[in-house]
C-alpha cells in the first residue's frame, strides 16, 4: 500500500462505519475490494491489518451498530473473508474476536438482516474468501458454519444457492489438499473432517424424500466432478462415485423422479473427468442406462457430449448417436407408407413410441426437432467424428422437415400427416433445419440428392410465404451447395444441370433484389456476394450473372432508401466489378469505361450519403481493389488514394477515417514494393539517399499522405491515433534504421526543424490540440519530402504510441482516486483536492 493511500485509507473507513452518511454507490464499494484482493494476494503477511488499525476498527463499528445497512454489512463481511485469506491475518482478527461475531452463531445469520440476500451472498463469499488454509477450515465446521451453506444451496435467490455450491466443491477440493495418501476403502473414515461431513450430507440428501434436496445434491455433485475435483483427486473421485453410483442408477428406474434432466449433466461430467481403475465398466453401463431410460430431450445434451469424448467406448458413441437421428429416422418414415427409402437406423435404442409421440404433439414437436438439429449441426462442424454419420439418409430427412414446414409434402401415413400440421410455417424449425443443411455440403456422398434438394431450395426462395429470416438462412444454404454444385460439375461434367440451377437461381434473385421488404432485399445482396467471391472464376456463372438482370437491379439499389441495402449493394457491385470492369478478356475500353464510371459512383457515395453504413461499405470495398492490384499503374493508384483520403479525412464517422489509414497502409506497402531494391529489409544508411528513396517519398507526398496521417494522430477517436501511428511507425522502420535517427535539438534551428518542432508539440496535446500546424510561419509543408523525411526521424513516435495505447483510465482508477473519490463522495474533503472523473 502507497503512503498516499495508507494516509486516505482511515477517513474512508470512518465515513463507512458513520450510519449518518449517505450510503455508498455498489460500485464504489466492489472497486474498493477488489483493491484489498490484489493486496492480499501480493502480501500474506499481518503487516497490513497491524500497520491499518482502523480495517479492523471499521469491522467493529460495523457490529455494534443497531441495524447496519445491508451494503456496509455486506462489505464487511466481503472484505473480512478477503483479510483472513492468510493463516496469520486470519489468527490476529480470532484474537479481536471479530470472524465469529461475523461468521459463527452470534453472526448475522440469526438476525433480520439475514432476510436480504445481499448479506447471504456476502457472507458465502467471504467464508470462500477465507478458505485457504486448514484453521479456516476448521473454523467453518466447528462453529455450524456447514448447516449453513447447506441450507443457502437451496436458497431462492439462485446467486446465493450458485454461490453455496462453488464454496462446497472448494472446501471438499482444499480439504483434500492436505491429504497425501490414496483412499483404501470407502468407509467414511477414509476421508478428512469436512470432507466427510459433505458427503455425508450428499449421500443423505440423495436417499431424502424431498426432491429440492435430491436436485440440490445432484447439483452438487455435477460441479464437483466438472470442476478439478474430478482430474486432481482421481482416487477420491473413483470413492466418490462408488458411494453414490447405485443410488444414481435406481434414479434412471424411477420414472416418479423428479431429478431426472440433471442426471444427463452428471453422468457426462463424471465420464469426462474421473480416471477409473476398476469401475470404468459400471460408468459405462451406468450411461448407457441413461441413454436408453431419460426421455429425448434429456438425453439429448447427453449424446451430443458423449459423442466428442475421445475416450468414449465406440459401442456407447454408436449408441449416443442412435439417440440423436432418432427422431430424424422417425421423419423419415412417417413421410411415405409404406416405406419408400430405407431409415436412418436399423434399430432404436429407447421405445420408438415415445419419440413419435413427442413428434406428434404441437407443443413438443418443434421443440425436439430444434434441440436435435443443434445436436447435429455441432456434430457436423467436428473436424474428427469419430462415428460415420449417415448422410445421404440426413440429407433426405432435413428435405422431408422443410417440405413438412412449407407444406409441400402430403405423407400418406398418419403420423406424417400430424407431424406435418405440426410443422407447417415452423420457423425456428426451418431456420435450424436449414443451418444443419449448410453444414452438410461439406460432406461427401450425397451427390445423387442435390437435383432434389435444389428444388427444395428454390421453393423456398420462390415462395411469397418465406419469412424473412428463413429465407436469409435459405440463400446461405444455397450459396454453400452451389459451391459443392460446381465442384461436382468439374468432376462429372454435368453442366447442363448447373446451369440450369444457376439459371434458376438467378431467376429468383431479380425477383428478390425488388421486394418491398427491405431485409429481402438486403439479404440478397448479401447472398449475390457469396456467390460471386466462391465463383466468380467459373465460366457457367458469369454468363448466367452477365445474361441476367441482376447487374442493373444491384446498380439501382445503390440508391436505395434503406441505408443497411446500399452498403449492402456497394459491396456486391464492388465485388462484381471484378467480374464486369476487372475480368481480362473484356475489351480494354470498355474495362477503362466501366471502371472509372464504377469508381466515380462509388467516390460520390463516399462523400455524399448521409449514414455511415454505405461510406464504410466503400471504403473497405476500395481497400480491396487496391489490395487486389485493380487500380491501374502507380500514377493512376496514386491519384485514386489521394482522392479518396481527401475525401475520408473530414468524414464523420471514425470507421470511414480508419478505413482510410488502412486503404493508405496498402498502398504504402504496395508501393514499397514496386519502388525498392529490397521490400521487406529497412535501408542501410549508404541507400538513404538512393534515387528509389526519394521517388517513394515524393509519390507518398503527392498523394498527400503525410499531412493526413499526422492529422489522423490527434484524432478524437482513440483507433484512429492507433492506426496512424503504426503507419507512421511502420514508414519510418523502412526510411531510417534505429542507428540514424535524427536529434531533434541538431535539426530544430532550421526553418523546416522549427516547424517540426512545433508539430511534435502538438501531437503530445493529442485530441486536445486546437491548431494544428500547416503550410507558412512556423507551419509545416506535409507535401516536402526533405521535410517529411526530417519529421519521420525526429519525432518520438514511440512515445506517442505509448501514450495512444494508455487506457483512458490509467489515473482516474488507482487506489488513490478511488479513495478520495468516496471520501468527495462522503464530503470528507474539498472538491478541487479530489482526482473525479
Amino acid at each position: 500500500m502507497t503512503r498516499e493511500c495508507a494516509v486516505l485509507l482511515p477517513g474512508v473507513c470512518a465515513a463507512l462505519a458513520d450510519p449518518r452518511q449517505p450510503g455508498l454507490d455498489d460500485t464504489c464499494l466492489e472497486k474498493l475490494l477488489d483493491w484489498f484482493r490484489s493486496l492480499t494476494w501480493f502480501d500474506p503477511t499481518v503487516e497490513l491489518v497491524q500497520d491499518n488499525p482502523c480495517l479492523t476498527e471499521l469491522i467493529t463499528s460495523v457490529l455494534s451498530l443497531p441495524e447496519p445497512s445491508p451494503s456496509i454489512l455486506s462489505f464487511t463481511l466481503q472484505l473480512a473473508g478477503i483479510l483472513a485469506s492468510s493463516e496469520c491475518r486470519f489468527q490476529h482478527l480470532q484474537q479481536e474476536k471479530l470472524l465469529g461475531r461475523l461468521f459463527g452463531q452470534e453472526g448475522p445469520r440469526g438476525g433480520a438482516a439475514w432476510e436480504d440476500a445481499s448479506v447471504r451472498s456476502a457472507w458465502v463469499k467471504g467464508a470462500h474468501s477465507m478458505v485457504h488454509h486448514q484453521p479456516a477450515l476448521h473454523f467453518l465446521c466447528s462453529t455450524g458454519g456447514m448447516d449453513v451453506i447447506f441450507t443457502l444451496q437451496g436458497d431462492p435467490s439462485l446467486f446465493v444457492a450458485s454461490a453455496a455450491s462453488q464454496l462446497l466443491v472448494h472446501m471438499l477440493s482444499f480439504s483434500l489438499e492436505s491429504e497425501t495418501s490414496k483412499p483404501l476403502s470407502t468407509k467414511d473414515c477414509d476421508w478428512p473432517a469436512c470432507a466427510q461431513m459433505i458427503i455425508k450430507h450428499i449421500e443423505e440428501s440423495l436417499q431424502s424424500s424431498c426432491a429440492s434436496h435430491i436436485e440440490q445434491s445432484l447439483k452438487l455433485l455435477t460441479s464437483l466432478f466438472g470442476s478439478c475435483f474430478g482430474t486432481c483427486y482421481a482416487a477420491w473421485t473413483e470413492v466418490l462415485w462408488l458411494h453414490i453410483a447405485k443410488q444414481i442408477e435406481s434414479f434412471l428406474l424411477e420414472e416418479t423422479v423428479q431429478a431426472q434432466p440433471v442426471l444427463a449433466n452428471l453422468l457426462l461430467n463424471v465420464a469426462r473427468s474421473s480416471v477409473y481403475g476398476g469401475t470404468e465398466g459400471s460408468l459405462w453401463a451406468l450411461v448407457t442406462s441413461a441413454l436408453e431410460h431419460l426421455t429425448p430431450v434429456q438425453a439429448g445434451p447427453l449424446a451430443v457430449g458423449l459423442l466428442k469424448l475421445c475416450k468414449c467406448p465406440q459401442d456407447v458413441r454408436i449408441q449416443a448417436l442412435t439417440v440423436l437421428l432418432q427422431p430424424m429416422d422417425c421423419i423419415l418414415r412417417a413421410a411415405s407408407q409404406p416405406l419408400e427409402y430405407a431409415g436412418l437406423l436399423d434399430e432404436s435404442v429407447s421405445d420408438p413410441v415415445t419419440v413419435e409421440s413427442l413428434l406428434s404433439s404441437k407443443t413438443s414437436c418443434a421443440g425436439l426437432l430444434c434441440q436435435t438439429l443443434a445436436h447435429l449441426e455441432k456434430l457436423l462442424s467436428l473436424k474428427h467424428l469419430r462415428v460415420d454419420l449417415p448422410c445421404v439418409s440426413l440429407l433426405r430427412s432435413l428435405m422431408t422437415i422443410l417440405q413438412f414446414c412449407n407444406g409441400f409434402l402430403s405423407p400418406a401415413s398418419p403420423l406424417g400427416s400430424t407431424i406435418s400440421q405440426n410443422l407447417i410455417n415452423c420457423f425456428r424449425v426451418q431456420k435450424s433445419a436449414l443451418d444443419v443443411l449448410a453444414a452438410l455440403s461439406e460432406k461427401k456422398g450425397c451427390d445423387t440428392l442435390v437435383g432434389s434438394l435444389f428444388d427444395v431450395l428454390l421453393a423456398y426462395l420462390q415462395s411469397p410465404n418465406t419469412s424473412p429470416t428463413v429465407l436469409k438462412k435459405t440463400f446461405q444454404a444455397t450459396s454453400k451447395w452451389l459451391v459443392h454444385l460446381q465442384e461436382l460439375s468439374c468432376s462429372n461434367s454435368q453442366w447442363q444441370q448447373t446451369e440450369k440451377i444457376l439459371e434458376d437461381v438467378f431467376l429468383v434473385l431479380q425477383k428478390r433484389l425488388c421486394s418491398p421488404c427491405w431485409e429481402v432485399r438486403d439479404s440478397s445482396l448479401e447472398f449475390l456476394t457469396a456467390m460471386v467471391k466462391c465463383l466468380r472464376d467459373q465460366k457457367e456463372f458469369r454468363q448466367c450473372l452477365l445474361s441476367s438482370e441482376v447487374l442493373r437491379l444491384t446498380e439501382n439499389l445503390l440508391e436505395d432508401p434503406e441505408s443497411y441495402v446500399r452498403a449492402s449493394a456497394v459491396t456486391a457491385v464492388g465485388h462484381l466489378a471484378f467480374i464486369t470492369c476487372f475480368a481480362p478478356e473484356s475489351p480494354a475500353t470498355d474495362n477503362q469505361c466501366n471502371k472509372e464510371n464504377m469508381i466515380a459512383k462509388l467516390q460520390e457515395i463516399l462523400s455524399t450519403d448521409s449514414e455511415g453504413f454505405p461510406r464504410r461499405a466503400v471504403i473497405s470495398i476500395f481497400t480491396k481493389w487496391l489490395r487486389e492490384g485493380c487500380t491501374g499503374q502507380l500514377e493512376d493508384t496514386e491519384q485514386f488514394v489521394s482522392r479518396v483520403i481527401q475525401t475520408v479525412e473530414h468524414d464523420l464517422d471514425w470507421e470511414v477515417r480508419l478505413g482510410g489509414l488502412e486503404l493508405v497502409e496498402v498502398f504504402c506497402n504496395q508501393t514499397i514494393c514496386q519502388l525498392s531494391q529490397c521490400p521487406y529489409a529497412p535501408v542501410t544508411s549508404a541507400v538513404t539517399n538512393s534515387t528509389p528513396q526519394n521517388e517513394l517519398l515524393q509519390v507518398f507526398c503527392r498523394a498527400k499522405l503525410f499531412g493526413f496521417l499526422f492529422r489522423s494522430l490527434c484524432d478524437c477517436d482513440k483507433p484512429v491515433g492507433q492506426r496512424a501511428c503504426d503507419v507512421l511507425i511502420g514508414l519510418r522502420g523502412h526510411f531510417y534504421p534505429m542507428s540514424t535517427l535524427e536529434n531533434p535539438q541538431e535539426i530544430e534551428d532550421s526553418p523546416a526543424g522549427r516547424g517540426i518542432a512545433c508539430l511534435q508539440r502538438t501531437l503530445r496535446q493529442g485530441s486536445l490540440a486546437q491548431n494544428f500546424p500547416t503550410d507558412g510561419g512556423d507551419g509545416v509543408d506535409f507535401q516536402d519530402p526533405e521535410s517529411m523525411m526530417l519529421a519521420l526521424g525526429a519525432i518520438d513516435l514511440l512515445e506517442l504510441h505509448d501514450e495512444l495505447n494508455k487506457s483512458s483510465d490509467h489515473v482516474e482508477e488507482s487506489p488513490q482516486s478511488l479513495l478520495q473519490d468516496i471520501l468527495a463522495t462522503v464530503g470528507a474533503i474539498e472538491d478541487n483536492e479530489v482526482d473525479c472523473y
